[in-house]
């Protein structure tokens, strides 16, 4: 049996620290105050929703007074999730319902040493009660506890390893940034000791390199690798005249916005390192609209830090990227023809370039938007930045860059569903990328299948960044703000979308409060849906909605199934929780079917459940007789039932209630019933 966790949730992280915009190589008690003054952010009161399950719109004070008590309680804490002694947890987030209901995210480490794929999210009630958790890893702690601290290889070949990795793709002036460092290695299989080495220098196309190599210490075998670079009046190129936030008086001012964290804007002037040179000038006036003056890719920089900002702050009650009140800084006029644009977490910083020609500076309002909001990813859910997490980390910025978008309502670049459609990176006036349908593009992927992980990060974003636009606006032709759509489904069934605002509400409380570090598309399906429960209730429109728009990228199926294979259906499609170690019963009423049940009854079963391993199955006749369907088991980790069973049924007669008999066999885990159809 697995362990029962019975108070706060973790949430691991920082297997990331910075990303790109473009392909650039391998991808890969003291909490009073917070308590009684918390209330939703103004914006984000989404018409419909539980108004308690909203974020609540916290102060850096009330947030650190937080992340205070639960340091103050980790180690009760630790002990409550069935910890080893030698296990740890480090508080790194805590965000919090209007109810009261407050998110701790954790990261672990074990005998000292940091666990990669460790961390986990609390969720726990206004009275004290734990609610879930969510966890990154599905290791047991026994096999965690199995690690041992004693490497076989020395931290010399690691290094090599990591060195050699970073050349295969294509990496110059490749240097290990610093010695390699133990840790466990827990995001994928058994956890065992591994080195982290971390290398620097610069990636084949002059963005700076931060991948970091996993390594056996046991064999030196690589293990797995992440690329940590994600990629007054202002005259802009891309957003027109507008206000900016600066300091000064008189005939001094520079580019200090004091009303957003004192975020800053830098020239690099053409430089690769440092921060470079404020900017500052005898007026308040920056730029005149064109590249060729050097404040102009400042302005939209400045611009584009500040409208992100006030979305997050304004819409999602989060002060900051990393929610303390701090600004990140801006630089610009990054290295020569350089055609990209990245935020890093080692400065806290995003960097632009100026482009083909140095003519197109990469400082639009959607890529500011997508770069800050890597920093609110690696601070919230740390989304592994290779494989599905990283293509789910990518379409996040992209998600929230739309949303920056529409909120900032900017009369030069309203919004829309496009992704870099200003900076012209095509040459010839299309997109980088499109979330109607983002296989335009020539790359992305529209839906999801079974290779989709090793593709790389921002193709198979994709299939996420077409989610998020079905739930908004639907499937099918629609025109937005002058910019025509066309969206398709995989499985030819419409979506009818619930608005934007929703859509955008579901995915920033799934990131904040459901992702991890190694979180999937079932696991996003999973979080999105659990929290479209939460704001609407799972019998919603908006929960049906978000059902089927992940059924329409290939992501589990619709609620009651899509199609029939022909006979008489009955089914029930009302959704409902399934609580730890009960058992729960859901019937289905059939009628006006002459004789006997035939030889092979088909059972659809859609249930979300974290942990399915959890489930045993049965399907109940009318005369009480059980037919198994799935047997639990505490090795299947995976999420969710999906499936279509075959029983032999011809004993019994078809008329009468029939249920779907759900025992939930071990502690730890919960879900919910989505759907079940009998086909006669």
């Amino acid at each position: 049996m697995r362990p029962t966790p019975s108070r706060r949730a973790t949430a691991t992280g920082a297997l990331i620290a910075a990303a790109a915009l473009l392909a650039v190589g391998m991808q890969g008690g003291a909490a009073t105050a917070a308590s009684d003054t918390a209330s939703a952010a103004p914006a984000a009161a989404v018409k419909g929703a539980d108004p308690g399950a909203l974020p609540a719109k916290l102060s850096p004070a009330q947030r650190a007074e937080l992340i205070a008590d639960a340091n103050a309680t980790k180690a009760a804490t630790a002990k409550e999730l069935g910890l080893g002694s030698t296990e740890k947890l480090v508080v790194r987030d805590v965000v919090k319902d209007v109810d009261g209901t407050t998110h701790t995210r954790y990261e672990r480490t074990l005998d000292g040493l940091p666990v990669l794929g460790g961390d986990l999210v609390v969720a726990e009630s206004k009275a004290g009660t734990t609610q879930g958790v969510t966890k990154a890893s599905k290791a047991t702690g026994a096999q965690l506890k199995a690690v041992g601290t004693a490497a076989d290889v020395a931290p010399a070949t690691a290094e090599k390893q990591a060195l050699t990795a970073a050349k295969a793709e294509g990496s110059k002036s490749t240097e290990a940034s610093k010695a390699p460092r133990k840790v466990v290695w827990a995001a994928s299989g058994t956890p065992q000791l591994a080195y982290e080495t971390v290398v620097g220098g610069f990636q084949h196309d002059g963005t700076p390199n931060e991948l970091h190599v996993i390594t056996d210490a046991s064999s030196g075998a690589k293990l797995f690798e992440w690329q940590a670079i994600e990629n007054g009046t202002g005259n802009t190129q891309y957003s027109g005249q507008v206000t900016l936030g600066t300091s000064g008086s008189g005939s001094s001012y520079n580019l200090t916005d004091a009303a957003r964290g004192n975020h800053k804007t830098y020239n690099l002037n053409r430089g690769t390192s440092g921060t470079g040179t404020l900017f500052s000038g005898a007026d308040d006036v920056w730029g005149n609209g064109s590249a060729s003056n050097t404040e102009t890719a400042a302005a939209d920089a400045h611009y584009g830090a500040a409208e992100t900002w006030d979305f997050y702050k304004n819409v999602m009650g989060r002060s900051g990227i990393r929610g303390d009140g701090v600004g990140a800084y801006s630089r610009v006029h990054y290295g020569n023809n350089y055609v990209n644009a990245f935020w890093s977490d080692s400065c806290f910083c995003m960097t632009y370039g100026d482009g083909s020609g140095n003519l197109a500076p990469l400082t639009s309002l959607d890529v500011a938007a997508h770069e800050m909001t890597h920093g609110v990813t690696s601070n919230t859910a740390g989304l592994n930045y290779s494989g599905e997490s990283g293509g789910l980390n990518e379409a996040t910025s992209d998600i929230f860059a739309a949303g920056v978008e529409f909120y900032s309502n900017t009369a030069t670049d309203p919004g829309d569903y496009l992704v870099g459609e200003k900076i012209d990176i095509n040459g010839d006036g299309t997109p980088l990328r499109y979330m109607d349908k983002p296989s335009k593009d020539g790359a992305s992927k529209d839906s999801w299948y079974s290779g989709l992980g090793s593709v790389d990060v921002h193709y198979s974003s994709g299939p996420a960044n077409h989610f998020f636009y079905l739930l908004s606006e639907g499937s099918g032709a629609k025109t937005v703000n002058g910019v025509s759509y066309n969206s398709p489904t995989s499985d030819g069934l419409p979506v009818t979308g619930i608005g934007r605002d929703k859509a955008l509400q579901i995915w920033f409380k799934a990131l904040t409060t459901k992702f991890t570090s190694t979180t999937n598309y079932a696991a996003a399906r999973t979080g999105t849906l659990a929290v479209a429960g939460e704001l609407y209730g799972a019998t919603s429109a908006e929960y049906t909605a978000v059902a089927n728009a992940w059924a329409a990228i290939a992501v589990g199926s619709r609620p009651g199934g899509g199609t029939d294979p022909g006979g008489k259906v009955f089914q029930n499609t009302t959704a409902k929780a399934i609580a730890d170690r009960s058992t729960t019963n859901i019937p289905v009423v059939v009628s006006g079917v002459t004789g006997n049940a035939p030889s092979a009854l088909s059972v659809a079963v859609n249930i979300t459940h974290t942990y399915r391993g959890d489930l045993v199955l049965d399907l109940v006749a009318p005369d009480g007789t059980a037919y198994r369907l799935k047997n639990s088991s505490s090795s299947d980790s995976a999420d969710n039932v999906v499936a279509t069973y075959t029983v032999n049924a011809s004993s019994e007669v078809a008329n009468g209630t029939w249920n779907l008999k759900i025992q939930d066999a071990y502690s730890g885990d919960t879900g919910t019933f989505n759907s079940v159809k009998l086909t006669f």
